[in-house]
């Protein structure tokens, strides 16, 4: 319960932040920004005959920390000492890609995003009117 209050806290404040056209805007709007990212990406593809994917990928790396020693009085001192440690990176890697189900695919997009464009025009207006901003 504890987790999920930590995902959703700053995902609600996040939502709180804008005006409320804006946040009509957003809220709405979704289907449309995705359907565009996924075209836009398609296209990206195509046009570089490859996709790209990420991985994490874990190593050890050299690195300073410090540590407490005490002196022979019995007092604290924080002293550098080198050690290991794990560190995860996250890579980017080529992915071949087939065209012709790519194409097809950037295809389907295409219809999807005219058809959500047109809905996604409404909404912005609907959200204009019932949230009329000063434009200054």
């Amino acid at each position: 319960m504890i987790r999920k209050l930590s995902i959703l806290l700053p995902l609600l404040a996040l939502t709180a932040c804008g005006t409320e056209q804006e946040r009509c805007i957003r809220g709405n709007t979704q289907e449309y920004r995705v359907l565009s990212g996924l075209l836009a990406e398609t296209e990206a593809n195509l046009s570089r005959g490859y996709a790209w994917e990420e991985r994490e990928v874990r190593r050890t790396e050299l690195d300073f920390c410090p540590q407490v020693v005490r002196d022979k009085d019995g007092e604290a001192h924080i002293v550098q000492r080198s050690c290991w440690r794990r560190v995860t990176d996250t890579e980017r890697y080529r992915v071949p890609i087939d065209p012709a189900a790519e194409m097809r695919s950037r295809d389907y997009l295409r219809e999807k995003l005219e058809t959500e464009t047109a809905r996604a025009e409404q909404v912005v207006r609907q959200c204009k009117a019932a949230y009329p901003e000063d434009d200054a």
